[in-house]
């Protein structure tokens, strides 16, 4: 272990000379590992104005938005801008028939009108500091990590504390946050911008997509974090990003900073063959789920808005592991995977003391992915199939929720009575046709694709030769979960009894009962020390390339340049879009590609104010080179001197493969420029008074 760190540090201490573009990288280590890249670059700033723990630096604008995304304030009032796909499911949820705010767009005009959003919150980051040594050399890992989370909560009162596995566990960090809850919507332009070009432009470049939204930050009087209240205020951030109206050029430095998600670049050839495999599952799951909900959406506003959000969170992975698979074929990821390892064995191989350190790595890994591959297939086919019925999942919403009331001390009555009641949202977003026709088909999928010692047990009749259809239709008709009116009516009328016996529960434990059969995959401990020891061994074999560790949803930077790029021979993509690109879109007949009237009142007038490029058009979106993935959406694009020119939203389809391994010639990360942000906050929304608590860069 100590050897394996010692590899570990040595190689952190060389100070790679980081390529441009690629990795994500931690913010302590900027100055000893970057420094000097960025500048050559063209960054200005030192890594002291990036991340800094006794001074006010740009981390301090930087927050994770909601649970998946990155946010950044914009103003010393607290407003805060981020991606409308990422602000999507907060204003579908204050959204109704009457106040279709995903539809129409929405505007504050005032600090009155904006929304609170319950559930709604934003984490700063306070530090990040290196607990490595003090946890490896620990005989009770577990228990030092316990006792430098007590200390540090101690010390930072408010606060979140995280202690995180870095390089697959060769490194640890403590990291301090602290959450605020009171965020409340300020405003959004309408879907038919914030989400133009939908799922056919996912993921492609060029794109046109105004796909940003805003919302503010409140705190008590004490600008610590506090529940909603009319008494907060706006909060008043350590530090908020100046916005830059210069634009941008090819070749020009960008910065991103943000919470990418996950990343898989330290997975073997075993891993990666395993993850496609289980993605293909995922994949055939979706397009049948996907398309009934397409279908019902076309028929109807109402049940487009109670079904925007679960499409939208369905779809976004489906396609990208499509494109990330067509990737794996075009650029040959696996095969170059395999000549890694091949290489990497050569040199393990030529010394004895790496292969007592390294030597087992790669079978322990592809030992441990076979010992648990069946059962993950089997999990992967019953979660996207059977366990997406939501009838079943309303019924296991109710049952968990009595359960939890139960603990908290109520009695039975009061119980099932509150969990009745905690349903309510969940049947706003519902169409019980719907919900029919999708368990029909997905009852199907899975007896199509299940092997028959998984298929469900204790139904009322046996599920290979059943009548789905009939069954489905018996218990959609006979069952009060339909409905939140006919639950609450069966609990009015039977108390507990009344649910616990209707017969989508039979279906529910059914699942369950199938789901505990499958059991837990094997082969996680195999894996896990593998992974360790290749890690650790790449370090020390790669010394002079870049070895950033791979994305967990902490804060990272990525550097880079505005860059055009050639998908195909003969075929070359200019680094930036404008409007005139959503006219030439522009079809009335298809929801995706709808433009709205003020929109083209704008463009036929040539109105764009300041916002407008030095030849008169209007810029949309544009292309660097950072290297991004989910998690990064609503990051801030920054230029050398650290002020906002876009927000980060998508990644281009040749380069679909990205989470595995870079390619610096197709890689792009697409951004929504800050001009055209602006412009439809001021122009189109009317909202220009917020532009007056910015600060614009001279």
């Amino acid at each position: 272990m100590k050897k394996i760190i010692c590899s570990l540090a040595a190689a952190l201490v060389m100070g790679f000379s980081a390529f441009a573009d690629e990795g994500m990288w931690l913010l302590p280590l900027l100055e000893k590992l970057n420094a000097d890249a960025m500048k050559d670059l063209g960054c200005r700033l030192t890594p002291e104005q990036i991340y800094s723990i006794n001074n006010a630096s740009l981390k301090d604008a930087i927050v994770i938005f909601g649970g998946g995304c990155t946010g950044e304030m914009i103003s010393e009032k607290g407003l805060l801008v981020t991606n409308h796909h990422c602000g999507y499911s907060s204003i579908q949820a204050l959204s109704s028939d009457e106040h279709n705010y995903l539809e129409d767009g929405y505007w504050a005009m005032n600090s009155s009108e904006e929304l609170p959003v319950p559930g709604l919150s934003v984490t700063f980051m306070k530090s990040m500091t290196d607990v490595t040594d003090e946890i490896v050399k620990a005989k009770d890992q577990t228990a030092a990590i316990q006792q430098i989370r007590e200390k540090a909560t101690n010390e930072n009162p408010n606060c979140r504390i995280m202690v995180q596995p870095f390089y697959n566990e060769n490194a640890w960090y403590l990291i301090v946050y602290k959450t605020y809850t009171d965020v409340r919507f300020v405003g959004a332009p309408p879907a038919s911008i914030g989400k133009f070009g939908g799922e056919t432009d996912n993921w492609m470049w060029p794109r046109h997509t105004g796909d940003f939204s805003m919302f503010r930050v409140y705190a008590g009087k004490d600008n610590e974090p506090a529940e909603y209240s009319e008494d907060n205020v706006p909060y008043t951030p350590a530090k908020s990003l100046k916005i830059s109206l210069k634009g941008i050029n090819e070749g020009d430095y960008t910065m991103i900073m943000g919470f990418p998600g996950s990343t898989q670049r330290f997975q073997t050839e075993a891993q990666l063959k395993q993850q496609i495999e289980l993605q293909d599952i995922a994949i055939a799951a979706r397009t049948l789920r996907q398309d009934i909900m397409w279908k019902w959406m076309e028929t109807d506003p109402s049940i487009r808005l109670k079904y925007s959000n679960k499409y939208a969170s369905s779809s976004n992975g489906w396609k990208k592991w499509i494109g990330q698979k067509q990737s794996f074929e075009d650029l040959d990821i696996i095969e170059k995977e395999s000549r890694k390892e091949a290489d990497f064995t050569k040199w393990v191989n030529a010394k004895k003391s790496r292969v007592e350190k390294y030597g087992t790595a790669l079978a322990d890994i592809a030992e441990g992915v076979a010992a648990g591959d069946q059962v993950k297939k089997d999990i992967r086919l019953l979660s996207e199939s059977v366990m997406r019925i939501e009838l079943c999942n309303m019924a296991a919403a109710l049952d968990n929720s009595f359960a939890r009331y139960i603990n908290e001390g109520k009695d039975t009555t009061g119980a099932i009575n509150a969990a009745v009641e905690s349903l309510a949202d969940n049947y706003e977003d519902y169409c019980e046709p719907l919900d029919r026709e999708e368990a029909a088909a997905l009852l199907k999928f899975y007896r199509d694709n299940a092997r028959e010692e998984n298929y469900l047990i204790g139904l009322d009749a046996d599920f290979a030769t059943m009548d789905i259809d009939a069954f489905v239709d018996k218990l959609f008709n006979e069952s009060v979960y339909t409905s939140f009116d006919k639950v609450k009516a069966a609990v009015g009328n039977g108390g507990v009894a009344a649910v616990s016996s209707d017969p989508v529960i039979n279906l529910l434990n059914s699942i369950y009962l199938t789901f505990a059969k499958i059991g837990r995959p094997e082969g996680a401990e195999k894996i896990a020390e593998g992974s360790k020891a290749f890690t650790a061994g790449l370090m020390e074999w790669q010394k002079d390339k870049p070895m950033y560790p791979d994305a967990n949803f902490t804060m990272r930077l990525t550097y880079g340049t505005v860059k055009s790029y050639s998908p195909k021979d003969a075929v070359q993509y200019l680094y930036y879009s404008t409007i005139y690109g959503v006219m030439e879109k522009e079809d009335p007949d298809n929801y995706e590609f709808r433009v709205p009237a003020g929109l083209k009142d704008l463009y036929n007038a040539k109105d764009y104010g300041r916002y407008a490029m030095p030849d008169g058009n209007l810029p949309c979106c544009f292309l660097t080179t950072n290297d991004i993935t989910g998690g990064n959406s609503g990051s801030p694009v920054m230029n050398a001197d650290g002020d906002l020119i876009g927000l980060a939203f998508d990644g281009n389809w040749e380069s679909m493969s990205s989470d595995v391994m870079f390619e610096p010639d197709l890689q792009r990360c697409i951004c929504v420029d800050i001009r055209y942000v602006l412009f439809l906050v001021d122009k189109l929304g009317g909202a220009g008074y917020l532009t007056k608590e910015m600060t614009f860069a001279e």
